[in-house]
Protein backbone atom coordinates (compact mmCIF):
# COMPACT_ATOMS: atom_id res chain seq x y z
CA UNK A 1 0.00 0.00 0.00
CA UNK A 2 1.63 3.47 -1.23
CA UNK A 3 -1.06 6.45 0.95
CA UNK A 4 0.90 8.56 -1.94
CA UNK A 5 0.94 12.29 -0.30
CA UNK A 6 0.27 10.64 3.28
CA UNK A 7 2.96 8.07 3.10
CA UNK A 8 5.56 10.98 4.00
CA UNK A 9 3.45 11.83 7.27
CA UNK A 10 4.32 7.83 8.85
CA UNK A 11 7.96 9.23 9.94
CA UNK A 12 6.22 12.47 11.60
CA UNK A 13 3.56 9.89 13.35
CA UNK A 14 6.36 7.68 14.12
CA UNK A 15 8.43 10.36 16.22
CA UNK A 16 4.88 11.88 17.58
CA UNK A 17 4.89 8.07 19.29
CA UNK A 18 8.27 8.11 20.08
CA UNK A 19 8.42 11.69 21.85
CA UNK A 20 5.12 10.31 23.69
CA UNK A 21 6.17 7.22 25.02
CA UNK A 22 5.85 8.29 28.90
CA UNK A 23 3.10 10.29 28.24
CA UNK A 24 -0.72 10.03 29.64
CA UNK A 25 -1.90 11.17 26.06
CA UNK A 26 -1.34 11.30 22.38
CA UNK A 27 -2.24 13.52 20.26
CA UNK A 28 -3.75 12.45 16.91
CA UNK A 29 -4.04 13.76 13.85
CA UNK A 30 -7.37 12.50 11.13
CA UNK A 31 -3.97 12.17 8.48
CA UNK A 32 -1.82 10.28 11.07
CA UNK A 33 -4.43 8.10 12.11
CA UNK A 34 -5.14 7.18 8.31
CA UNK A 35 -1.82 6.32 7.41
CA UNK A 36 -1.47 4.40 10.28
CA UNK A 37 -4.40 2.59 9.12
CA UNK A 38 -3.15 1.82 5.93
CA UNK A 39 0.19 0.58 7.29
CA UNK A 40 -1.25 -1.25 10.01
CA UNK A 41 -4.59 -2.74 9.34
CA UNK A 42 -4.42 -6.85 9.23
CA UNK A 43 -7.16 -6.63 6.78
CA UNK A 44 -5.78 -4.80 4.48
CA UNK A 45 -2.52 -6.89 4.79
CA UNK A 46 -4.58 -9.62 3.81
CA UNK A 47 -6.03 -8.27 0.70
CA UNK A 48 -2.58 -7.14 -0.40
CA UNK A 49 -1.40 -10.74 0.27
CA UNK A 50 -4.78 -11.67 -1.75
CA UNK A 51 -4.53 -9.46 -4.77
CA UNK A 52 -0.61 -10.60 -5.08
CA UNK A 53 -1.73 -14.22 -5.18
CA UNK A 54 -4.62 -12.82 -7.81
CA UNK A 55 -1.57 -11.41 -9.87
CA UNK A 56 0.58 -14.45 -9.90
CA UNK A 57 -2.37 -16.54 -10.65
CA UNK A 58 -2.87 -14.49 -13.97
CA UNK A 59 0.76 -14.71 -15.38
CA UNK A 60 1.03 -18.47 -14.41
CA UNK A 61 -2.05 -18.89 -17.00
CA UNK A 62 -0.36 -16.31 -19.56
CA UNK A 63 2.61 -19.33 -18.79
CA UNK A 64 0.55 -21.60 -20.92
CA UNK A 65 1.81 -19.65 -24.05
CA UNK A 66 5.21 -19.93 -23.06
CA UNK A 67 7.17 -21.59 -25.84
CA UNK A 68 8.15 -25.46 -24.99
CA UNK A 69 11.72 -27.22 -25.85
CA UNK A 70 11.58 -30.62 -26.06
CA UNK A 71 15.47 -32.56 -26.70
CA UNK A 72 15.19 -36.74 -26.99
CA UNK A 73 17.89 -38.91 -27.85
CA UNK A 74 18.33 -42.90 -27.65
CA UNK A 75 20.37 -45.96 -28.60
CA UNK A 76 18.77 -49.31 -29.74
CA UNK A 77 20.11 -52.25 -30.85
CA UNK A 78 17.89 -55.40 -31.87
CA UNK A 79 18.30 -58.85 -33.51
CA UNK A 80 14.58 -59.51 -34.56
CA UNK A 81 13.27 -62.73 -36.39
CA UNK A 82 11.58 -61.96 -39.68
CA UNK A 83 9.10 -63.98 -40.93
CA UNK A 84 10.10 -63.86 -44.65
CA UNK A 85 12.65 -65.14 -47.47
CA UNK A 86 13.31 -61.31 -47.96
CA UNK A 87 14.80 -60.76 -44.12
CA UNK A 88 18.40 -59.18 -45.58
CA UNK A 89 19.80 -61.64 -42.32
CA UNK A 90 22.96 -62.07 -43.49
CA UNK A 91 24.36 -66.05 -45.05
CA UNK A 92 23.61 -68.67 -42.04
CA UNK A 93 21.55 -65.79 -40.05
CA UNK A 94 17.73 -65.90 -39.26
CA UNK A 95 18.09 -62.24 -38.71
CA UNK A 96 20.10 -59.37 -39.38
CA UNK A 97 21.09 -56.53 -36.53
CA UNK A 98 20.36 -53.23 -36.34
CA UNK A 99 22.03 -50.11 -34.20
CA UNK A 100 20.57 -46.97 -34.36
CA UNK A 101 21.83 -43.98 -32.58
CA UNK A 102 18.85 -41.04 -32.62
CA UNK A 103 18.40 -37.33 -31.65
CA UNK A 104 15.62 -34.85 -31.57
CA UNK A 105 14.47 -31.56 -30.93
CA UNK A 106 11.23 -29.63 -31.24
CA UNK A 107 9.59 -26.43 -30.31
CA UNK A 108 5.99 -25.62 -29.57
CA UNK A 109 4.29 -22.65 -29.33
CA UNK A 110 0.72 -21.71 -28.89
CA UNK A 111 -1.06 -19.38 -30.70
CA UNK A 112 -3.86 -16.89 -29.47
CA UNK A 113 -6.13 -18.57 -31.98
CA UNK A 114 -6.35 -22.07 -30.44
CA UNK A 115 -3.81 -23.57 -32.78
CA UNK A 116 -0.23 -24.54 -32.21
CA UNK A 117 3.01 -24.31 -34.13
CA UNK A 118 5.47 -26.76 -33.82
CA UNK A 119 9.41 -26.55 -34.96
CA UNK A 120 11.27 -30.23 -35.29
CA UNK A 121 14.13 -31.76 -36.40
CA UNK A 122 15.95 -35.18 -35.73
CA UNK A 123 19.00 -36.64 -36.80
CA UNK A 124 20.26 -40.83 -36.30
CA UNK A 125 22.94 -43.06 -37.28
CA UNK A 126 22.55 -46.45 -38.31
CA UNK A 127 24.27 -49.51 -38.78
CA UNK A 128 23.46 -53.08 -40.06
CA UNK A 129 24.97 -56.32 -41.26
CA UNK A 130 21.40 -57.11 -43.22
CA UNK A 131 21.78 -57.27 -46.91
CA UNK A 132 19.05 -55.32 -47.36
CA UNK A 133 20.16 -52.11 -46.78
CA UNK A 134 21.57 -49.66 -49.31
CA UNK A 135 23.95 -47.88 -46.78
CA UNK A 136 25.62 -48.88 -43.48
CA UNK A 137 26.42 -46.82 -41.17
CA UNK A 138 23.75 -44.65 -42.82
CA UNK A 139 22.71 -40.63 -41.38
CA UNK A 140 19.02 -39.98 -41.53
CA UNK A 141 18.29 -36.15 -40.59
CA UNK A 142 14.77 -34.42 -40.92
CA UNK A 143 13.84 -31.12 -40.47
CA UNK A 144 9.77 -29.44 -40.98
CA UNK A 145 7.12 -27.38 -39.10
CA UNK A 146 3.57 -28.61 -38.49
CA UNK A 147 0.80 -26.26 -37.81
CA UNK A 148 -2.41 -27.28 -36.53
CA UNK A 149 -5.87 -24.74 -36.12
CA UNK A 150 -8.76 -25.34 -34.66
CA UNK A 151 -11.80 -24.35 -37.00
CA UNK A 152 -14.78 -25.64 -34.86
CA UNK A 153 -14.53 -26.24 -31.82
CA UNK A 154 -11.97 -24.14 -29.54
CA UNK A 155 -11.73 -21.88 -32.57
CA UNK A 156 -12.69 -18.40 -30.34
CA UNK A 157 -11.99 -19.87 -26.70
CA UNK A 158 -10.03 -22.75 -25.69
CA UNK A 159 -9.10 -24.31 -21.93
CA UNK A 160 -5.70 -21.87 -21.73
CA UNK A 161 -7.70 -18.80 -22.95
CA UNK A 162 -10.34 -19.75 -20.31
CA UNK A 163 -7.78 -20.27 -17.64
CA UNK A 164 -6.38 -16.59 -18.77
CA UNK A 165 -9.66 -14.82 -18.70
CA UNK A 166 -10.88 -16.51 -15.32
CA UNK A 167 -7.39 -15.05 -13.93
CA UNK A 168 -7.59 -11.88 -15.58
CA UNK A 169 -11.62 -12.13 -13.47
CA UNK A 170 -9.85 -12.52 -10.05
CA UNK A 171 -7.06 -10.25 -10.95
CA UNK A 172 -9.61 -7.75 -11.72
CA UNK A 173 -11.95 -8.96 -8.27
CA UNK A 174 -8.86 -9.27 -6.07
CA UNK A 175 -8.17 -5.69 -6.78
CA UNK A 176 -11.64 -4.14 -6.44
CA UNK A 177 -11.82 -6.20 -3.10
CA UNK A 178 -8.67 -4.53 -2.03
CA UNK A 179 -9.98 -1.05 -3.20
CA UNK A 180 -13.09 -1.76 -0.81
CA UNK A 181 -11.33 -2.79 2.01
CA UNK A 182 -9.05 0.58 1.87
CA UNK A 183 -12.02 2.50 1.40
CA UNK A 184 -14.11 0.86 4.48
CA UNK A 185 -10.77 1.32 6.15
CA UNK A 186 -10.94 4.75 5.82
CA UNK A 187 -14.60 5.23 6.51
CA UNK A 188 -13.93 3.37 9.69
CA UNK A 189 -10.95 5.48 10.57
CA UNK A 190 -12.75 8.71 10.04
CA UNK A 191 -16.00 7.46 11.57
CA UNK A 192 -13.91 5.86 15.19
CA UNK A 193 -11.89 9.41 14.88
CA UNK A 194 -15.14 11.50 14.71
CA UNK A 195 -16.67 9.91 17.60
CA UNK A 196 -13.66 9.73 19.85
CA UNK A 197 -13.94 13.99 18.99
CA UNK A 198 -17.48 13.76 19.93
CA UNK A 199 -17.07 12.18 23.49
CA UNK A 200 -14.68 13.70 24.14
CA UNK A 201 -16.42 16.84 23.32
CA UNK A 202 -18.90 15.72 25.41
CA UNK A 203 -17.07 14.70 28.47
CA UNK A 204 -15.74 18.47 28.65
CA UNK A 205 -19.52 19.65 28.33
CA UNK A 206 -20.12 16.86 31.18
CA UNK A 207 -17.06 18.51 33.08
CA UNK A 208 -18.70 22.03 32.69
CA UNK A 209 -22.27 21.08 33.85
CA UNK A 210 -20.58 19.24 37.33
CA UNK A 211 -18.60 22.27 37.47
CA UNK A 212 -21.72 24.70 37.09
CA UNK A 213 -23.52 22.39 39.98
CA UNK A 214 -20.84 22.85 42.06
CA UNK A 215 -20.87 26.79 41.88
CA UNK A 216 -24.09 26.45 42.25
CA UNK A 217 -24.66 23.97 45.04
CA UNK A 218 -21.56 26.86 47.21
CA UNK A 219 -23.71 29.26 46.40
CA UNK A 220 -26.49 28.27 48.20
CA UNK A 221 -24.52 27.27 50.85
CA UNK A 222 -23.37 30.71 51.53
CA UNK A 223 -26.75 31.79 51.68
CA UNK A 224 -28.22 28.76 54.08
CA UNK A 225 -25.25 30.16 56.13
CA UNK A 226 -26.18 33.70 55.50
CA UNK A 227 -29.77 32.77 56.97
CA UNK A 228 -31.30 34.02 53.51
CA UNK A 229 -32.15 30.36 52.75
CA UNK A 230 -33.35 27.38 54.91
CA UNK A 231 -31.08 24.26 54.95
CA UNK A 232 -33.48 22.10 52.93
CA UNK A 233 -32.37 24.78 50.25
CA UNK A 234 -29.34 22.24 49.27
CA UNK A 235 -31.06 19.19 48.27
CA UNK A 236 -31.80 20.09 45.01
CA UNK A 237 -28.42 21.16 43.69
CA UNK A 238 -27.02 18.47 46.01
CA UNK A 239 -29.04 15.66 43.96
CA UNK A 240 -28.48 17.49 40.87
CA UNK A 241 -24.78 17.43 41.38
CA UNK A 242 -24.50 13.55 41.94
CA UNK A 243 -26.91 13.17 38.78
CA UNK A 244 -24.31 14.75 36.97
CA UNK A 245 -21.10 13.17 37.87
CA UNK A 246 -23.17 10.04 37.35
CA UNK A 247 -23.60 11.33 34.00
CA UNK A 248 -19.90 12.07 33.63
CA UNK A 249 -18.23 8.64 34.69
CA UNK A 250 -20.53 7.57 31.85
CA UNK A 251 -19.50 9.75 29.16
CA UNK A 252 -15.88 8.63 30.56
CA UNK A 253 -16.53 5.04 30.32
CA UNK A 254 -18.27 5.65 26.75
CA UNK A 255 -14.60 7.84 26.14
CA UNK A 256 -12.80 4.63 27.03
CA UNK A 257 -14.84 2.58 24.46
CA UNK A 258 -14.16 4.81 21.95
CA UNK A 259 -10.19 5.40 22.85
CA UNK A 260 -10.29 1.74 21.91
CA UNK A 261 -12.43 1.58 19.00
CA UNK A 262 -9.35 3.55 17.20
CA UNK A 263 -6.52 2.33 18.86
CA UNK A 264 -7.52 -1.25 16.88
CA UNK A 265 -8.01 0.07 13.54
CA UNK A 266 -4.59 2.27 13.71
CA UNK A 267 -2.66 0.28 15.86
CA UNK A 268 -0.46 -3.21 15.60
CA UNK A 269 -0.02 -5.68 18.22
CA UNK A 270 3.48 -4.17 18.14
CA UNK A 271 2.42 -0.45 19.70
CA UNK A 272 2.77 -1.92 23.15
CA UNK A 273 3.48 1.76 24.43
CA UNK A 274 0.98 3.57 22.77
CA UNK A 275 -2.22 0.99 23.73
CA UNK A 276 -1.69 1.70 27.03
CA UNK A 277 -2.08 5.72 26.34
CA UNK A 278 -5.48 7.70 25.59
CA UNK A 279 -5.51 9.16 22.00
CA UNK A 280 -6.52 12.41 21.40
CA UNK A 281 -8.21 14.29 18.22
CA UNK A 282 -7.11 17.51 17.51
CA UNK A 283 -8.68 17.94 14.39
CA UNK A 284 -12.05 20.19 14.95
CA UNK A 285 -15.29 18.82 14.24
CA UNK A 286 -16.15 22.06 12.97
CA UNK A 287 -16.86 22.10 9.11
CA UNK A 288 -18.27 24.39 6.70
CA UNK A 289 -21.23 23.04 5.48
CA UNK A 290 -21.38 22.51 1.16
CA UNK A 291 -24.12 21.75 -1.41
CA UNK A 292 -24.89 18.36 -2.25
CA UNK A 293 -25.06 17.04 -5.75
CA UNK A 294 -27.17 14.37 -6.19
CA UNK A 295 -26.88 13.35 -9.83
CA UNK A 296 -23.31 13.84 -9.60
CA UNK A 297 -22.70 11.73 -6.56
CA UNK A 298 -25.12 9.13 -8.07
CA UNK A 299 -22.93 9.02 -11.43
CA UNK A 300 -19.73 8.89 -9.64
CA UNK A 301 -20.57 5.94 -7.23
CA UNK A 302 -21.97 3.83 -10.39
CA UNK A 303 -18.39 4.47 -12.10
CA UNK A 304 -16.07 4.04 -8.85
CA UNK A 305 -17.17 1.60 -6.28
CA UNK A 306 -15.42 -0.71 -5.79
CA UNK A 307 -18.12 -3.56 -5.42
CA UNK A 308 -19.45 -2.46 -9.06
CA UNK A 309 -15.83 -3.97 -10.19
CA UNK A 310 -15.79 -7.01 -7.56
CA UNK A 311 -19.66 -7.70 -9.61
CA UNK A 312 -18.13 -6.98 -13.36
CA UNK A 313 -15.18 -9.12 -12.38
CA UNK A 314 -17.39 -12.14 -11.60
CA UNK A 315 -19.78 -11.63 -14.21
CA UNK A 316 -16.89 -11.75 -16.95
CA UNK A 317 -16.01 -14.87 -15.50
CA UNK A 318 -18.84 -16.42 -15.45
CA UNK A 319 -19.14 -15.00 -19.65
CA UNK A 320 -16.00 -16.74 -20.34
CA UNK A 321 -17.12 -19.85 -18.78
CA UNK A 322 -20.51 -19.78 -20.58
CA UNK A 323 -18.44 -18.87 -23.95
CA UNK A 324 -16.49 -22.32 -23.20
CA UNK A 325 -19.09 -24.39 -22.30
CA UNK A 326 -21.34 -23.17 -25.50
CA UNK A 327 -18.31 -24.01 -27.28
CA UNK A 328 -18.15 -27.24 -25.96
CA UNK A 329 -21.18 -28.46 -28.40
CA UNK A 330 -19.66 -28.18 -31.52
CA UNK A 331 -17.42 -30.79 -32.79
CA UNK A 332 -13.86 -30.67 -33.36
CA UNK A 333 -12.50 -29.99 -36.88
CA UNK A 334 -8.83 -28.85 -36.73
CA UNK A 335 -7.17 -27.95 -40.06
CA UNK A 336 -3.34 -29.34 -40.24
CA UNK A 337 -0.50 -28.03 -42.13
CA UNK A 338 3.35 -29.76 -42.09
CA UNK A 339 6.36 -29.42 -44.45
CA UNK A 340 9.32 -31.79 -43.90
CA UNK A 341 12.84 -32.29 -45.53
CA UNK A 342 14.80 -35.39 -44.91
CA UNK A 343 18.46 -35.54 -45.34
CA UNK A 344 20.43 -39.37 -46.07
CA UNK A 345 24.39 -40.15 -46.16
CA UNK A 346 26.10 -42.86 -45.12
CA UNK A 347 29.06 -45.43 -46.65
CA UNK A 348 28.20 -49.03 -48.89
CA UNK A 349 27.40 -51.54 -46.76
CA UNK A 350 29.67 -54.28 -47.22
CA UNK A 351 27.24 -57.18 -46.46
CA UNK A 352 24.78 -55.27 -49.15
CA UNK A 353 24.20 -55.85 -52.80
CA UNK A 354 27.36 -54.05 -53.67
CA UNK A 355 25.81 -51.44 -55.39
CA UNK A 356 27.41 -48.06 -55.75
CA UNK A 357 26.32 -45.66 -53.41
CA UNK A 358 25.44 -41.94 -55.14
CA UNK A 359 28.12 -39.34 -54.78
CA UNK A 360 26.01 -37.22 -53.57
CA UNK A 361 24.86 -39.50 -50.68
CA UNK A 362 28.18 -40.57 -49.97
CA UNK A 363 29.80 -38.78 -46.55
CA UNK A 364 28.93 -38.57 -43.01
CA UNK A 365 26.37 -36.95 -41.02
CA UNK A 366 27.20 -33.27 -42.41
CA UNK A 367 26.68 -34.87 -46.07
CA UNK A 368 22.66 -35.75 -44.72
CA UNK A 369 22.27 -31.63 -43.55
CA UNK A 370 23.54 -30.57 -47.25
CA UNK A 371 21.40 -33.11 -48.48
CA UNK A 372 18.44 -32.16 -46.48
CA UNK A 373 19.48 -27.95 -47.18
CA UNK A 374 18.97 -29.07 -50.89
CA UNK A 375 15.37 -29.62 -50.51
CA UNK A 376 15.20 -32.53 -52.65
CA UNK A 377 13.37 -34.67 -50.58
CA UNK A 378 10.36 -33.33 -48.82
CA UNK A 379 7.21 -34.05 -47.50
CA UNK A 380 4.01 -31.77 -47.69
CA UNK A 381 0.66 -32.17 -45.86
CA UNK A 382 -2.37 -30.69 -45.56
CA UNK A 383 -5.24 -32.41 -43.69
CA UNK A 384 -8.60 -31.98 -41.70
CA UNK A 385 -9.17 -33.69 -38.55
CA UNK A 386 -13.30 -34.54 -37.34
CA UNK A 387 -14.18 -35.78 -34.10
CA UNK A 388 -17.93 -36.17 -33.99
CA UNK A 389 -19.36 -36.91 -30.62
CA UNK A 390 -22.55 -38.32 -30.14
CA UNK A 391 -25.71 -36.96 -28.43
CA UNK A 392 -22.82 -34.62 -26.82
CA UNK A 393 -25.16 -34.61 -23.65
CA UNK A 394 -22.29 -33.23 -21.34
CA UNK A 395 -21.59 -30.57 -23.30
CA UNK A 396 -25.37 -29.73 -23.68
CA UNK A 397 -25.54 -29.79 -19.92
CA UNK A 398 -22.60 -28.02 -19.03
CA UNK A 399 -23.71 -25.12 -21.15
CA UNK A 400 -26.86 -24.95 -19.87
CA UNK A 401 -25.57 -24.56 -15.92
CA UNK A 402 -22.92 -22.28 -17.16
CA UNK A 403 -25.69 -20.03 -18.61
CA UNK A 404 -27.59 -20.11 -15.45
CA UNK A 405 -24.71 -19.36 -13.03
CA UNK A 406 -23.97 -16.10 -15.81
CA UNK A 407 -27.35 -15.00 -15.10
CA UNK A 408 -27.34 -15.25 -11.44
CA UNK A 409 -23.84 -12.98 -11.78
CA UNK A 410 -26.25 -10.83 -13.53
CA UNK A 411 -28.75 -10.47 -11.18
CA UNK A 412 -26.24 -9.76 -8.52
CA UNK A 413 -24.63 -6.98 -10.54
CA UNK A 414 -28.14 -5.52 -11.15
CA UNK A 415 -28.90 -5.94 -7.19
CA UNK A 416 -25.85 -4.38 -6.36
CA UNK A 417 -26.27 -1.59 -8.90
CA UNK A 418 -29.59 -1.10 -6.76
CA UNK A 419 -28.47 -1.21 -3.16
CA UNK A 420 -25.67 1.62 -4.13
CA UNK A 421 -27.79 4.06 -5.51
CA UNK A 422 -30.04 3.17 -2.28
CA UNK A 423 -27.19 4.20 -0.45
CA UNK A 424 -26.03 6.78 -1.94
CA UNK A 425 -29.66 8.49 -1.92
CA UNK A 426 -29.80 8.00 1.51
CA UNK A 427 -25.75 9.11 2.20
CA UNK A 428 -26.87 12.80 0.52
CA UNK A 429 -30.44 12.95 2.43
CA UNK A 430 -28.06 12.52 5.65
CA UNK A 431 -25.92 14.83 4.96
CA UNK A 432 -28.39 17.39 3.65
CA UNK A 433 -30.05 16.90 6.88
CA UNK A 434 -27.04 17.14 8.82
CA UNK A 435 -25.99 20.19 7.85
CA UNK A 436 -29.29 21.60 8.43
CA UNK A 437 -28.47 20.54 11.97
CA UNK A 438 -25.71 22.64 12.68
CA UNK A 439 -27.46 26.02 12.08
CA UNK A 440 -31.13 24.98 14.89
CA UNK A 441 -28.34 23.38 17.31
CA UNK A 442 -25.78 26.44 17.12
CA UNK A 443 -28.55 29.04 17.19
CA UNK A 444 -30.14 26.82 20.38
CA UNK A 445 -26.97 26.50 22.25
CA UNK A 446 -26.77 30.60 22.14
CA UNK A 447 -30.25 30.67 23.06
CA UNK A 448 -29.31 28.87 25.86
CA UNK A 449 -26.44 30.57 26.99
CA UNK A 450 -28.49 33.62 27.28
CA UNK A 451 -31.20 32.39 28.62
CA UNK A 452 -28.53 30.65 31.82
CA UNK A 453 -26.94 34.32 32.05
CA UNK A 454 -30.53 35.87 32.62
CA UNK A 455 -31.73 32.98 35.18
CA UNK A 456 -28.71 33.54 37.11
CA UNK A 457 -28.54 37.14 37.44
CA UNK A 458 -32.49 36.66 38.25
CA UNK A 459 -31.24 34.70 41.17
CA UNK A 460 -28.67 36.79 42.36
CA UNK A 461 -31.41 39.08 42.86
CA UNK A 462 -33.69 36.70 44.41
CA UNK A 463 -36.29 36.80 41.87
CA UNK A 464 -34.98 32.88 41.17
CA UNK A 465 -34.86 29.83 42.30
CA UNK A 466 -32.36 27.06 42.33
CA UNK A 467 -35.09 24.74 40.34
CA UNK A 468 -34.52 27.10 37.21
CA UNK A 469 -30.98 28.02 37.71
CA UNK A 470 -30.37 24.03 37.46
CA UNK A 471 -32.83 23.41 34.66
CA UNK A 472 -31.35 26.52 32.44
CA UNK A 473 -27.52 24.66 33.48
CA UNK A 474 -29.19 21.48 31.92
CA UNK A 475 -31.15 23.14 29.05
CA UNK A 476 -26.88 24.25 28.08
CA UNK A 477 -25.58 21.08 28.41
CA UNK A 478 -28.52 19.55 26.24
CA UNK A 479 -28.21 22.40 23.46
CA UNK A 480 -24.15 21.74 23.47
CA UNK A 481 -24.47 18.29 23.51
CA UNK A 482 -26.83 18.63 20.59
CA UNK A 483 -24.51 20.72 18.59
CA UNK A 484 -21.53 18.74 19.28
CA UNK A 485 -23.73 15.57 17.53
CA UNK A 486 -24.53 17.89 14.64
CA UNK A 487 -21.03 18.90 14.05
CA UNK A 488 -20.03 14.92 14.61
CA UNK A 489 -23.10 13.96 12.58
CA UNK A 490 -22.14 16.04 9.48
CA UNK A 491 -18.45 14.79 9.67
CA UNK A 492 -19.40 11.29 9.79
CA UNK A 493 -22.23 12.10 7.19
CA UNK A 494 -19.41 13.47 4.91
CA UNK A 495 -17.15 10.59 5.37
CA UNK A 496 -20.77 8.11 4.76
CA UNK A 497 -20.93 9.89 1.04
CA UNK A 498 -17.11 9.35 0.30
CA UNK A 499 -17.85 5.65 1.27
CA UNK A 500 -21.15 5.55 -0.72
CA UNK A 501 -19.79 7.73 -3.85
CA UNK A 502 -16.38 5.59 -3.97
CA UNK A 503 -14.86 8.96 -3.30
CA UNK A 504 -12.56 8.25 0.19
CA UNK A 505 -9.41 7.28 -1.97
CA UNK A 506 -9.16 9.53 -4.49
CA UNK A 507 -9.95 12.42 -1.74
CA UNK A 508 -7.20 11.73 0.18
CA UNK A 509 -4.78 11.30 -2.68
CA UNK A 510 -4.18 7.57 -1.87
CA UNK A 511 -2.71 5.13 -4.66
CA UNK A 512 -2.63 1.44 -3.84
CA UNK A 513 0.53 -0.71 -5.27
CA UNK A 514 -0.16 -3.32 -7.85
CA UNK A 515 -3.56 -2.21 -9.36
CA UNK A 516 -1.07 -0.59 -12.14
CA UNK A 517 -3.03 -2.07 -16.06
CA UNK A 518 -6.04 -3.50 -14.16
CA UNK A 519 -9.39 -1.94 -15.29
CA UNK A 520 -13.18 -2.51 -15.15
Amino acid sequence: MKPGRLLGLAGVVAALFAEGAGAAERTLTLTEAVTLALQRNEDLVIERHASTAARARLSGARGAYDPRLTLDGGWRKAREPFNSSFSGAPAGEIAAELETSEAGVSLRQLLPTGGEIALRGSGGRETTDGTLAWLSPAHATRAGVELRQPLLRDRSIDPVRLSVRVAHAGRRRAAASLRRTVTETLAAVETAYWNLASIRLGVNVREQAVRLAEEQLAETRTRVSGGVAPQSELAQPRAELERRRADLLAQREALTHADNALKLLVLSDADEAVWSESLVPVDSVALAVGPVDVAAALSRALATRAELAEREAELARRHAETAFARDGRWPALDAVVSYDRFGLSGSRNAAGSGAPVPPRLDGQLGRSFDVLGDGDFDAVRVALVLELPILNRTARAEATAARSVESQAEAALAKTRKAIRAEVLDAAARLELAGQRIEATRSGREAAEIQLSAERDRYATGLSTNFLVLTRQNDLSRARLDEISALTDYRTARTEMGRATGALIEGRGIEIEGLEGVTR
